[in-house]
């Protein structure tokens, strides 16, 4: 019977995507530290990466910045309704959306120029905020592919070290190790980098467009209410 050889096989293969090593002349293999602790670094930062993405598209949904019921219901009170209701309405709420109608609701006496500029100032600050929270998968997107460049450099300073050491005949095997280094470095970088900027952009242009549909509906609840409190 042939043994199964798939398992080994396949770990020799998969560990040179979790430390770089060399191969010496007598056959013998060691660790590089510098580039396995790239290459850890890199791994760690793909961890961080995955929960800061998933807290993104948890923390910015639709519910959190302009629930839809809350604001048919909130317009719907500014229509027809009167602004005590409206705003009781908005204040049990704690939504974006929330904060923009509360904001034009407590201006709109003082004029209706005012109460779309307090909105306005609202739906900035919620903004603002919001895009803070997911800045940092911006920072790990430019960085990680620095990191993995750094790990590609280095790579092929320790290959031509070898090639120059062995007098330019140097076996392809020696030089595996700091190939290796290289494009695995690389891979890593981009491995956190293209989901981490994915997300980043994807939820920087979806709270901008929610942002924006909470002020519309603000600014169209409060001329509502503004046409009716003339009317009565």
């Amino acid at each position: 019977m042939t043994p199964d050889t798939t398992l080994p096989s396949t770990f020799e293969a998969a560990k040179i995507f979790f430390y770089s090593f060399s191969t010496l002349p007598d056959g013998s293999q060691h660790i590089e530290w510098l580039g396995s602790m790239m290459i850890w670094l890199l791994i760690a930062m793909s961890v961080v990466s995955v929960g800061l993405i998933s807290s993104a598209l948890l923390s910015h949904r639709r519910r959190v910045i302009v629930p839809q019921a809350v604001a048919e219901a909130f317009l719907r009170a500014c229509t027809t309704g009167s602004q005590g209701d409206a705003r009781a309405l908005a204040a049990a709420d704690g939504s974006d959306f929330s904060r923009m109608a509360i904001a034009a609701l407590d201006t709109l006496p003082l004029g209706r120029s005012g109460a779309v500029d307090a909105a306005e100032q609202v739906a900035e600050e919620c903004a603002a905020r919001r895009f803070r929270t997911i800045e940092m998968l911006n920072v790990l997107a430019q960085i990680s592919p620095m990191i993995g460049l750094f790990g590609t450099v280095y790579g092929m300073i320790v290959a031509f070290q070898t090639v120059a050491g062995t007098g330019g005949q140097a076996d392809p095997a020696l030089l595996a190790g700091g190939i290796g280094t290289a494009l695995v470095t690389t891979f890593w970088g981009l491995v956190v980098a293209i989901p981490a900027l994915l997300t980043y952009a994807t939820v920087r242009n979806w709270i901008d467009a929610l942002i924006a549909e909470a002020l519309e509906i603000t600014l169209r609840a409060t001329a509502a209410s503004a046409v009716r409190g003339a009317q009565q």
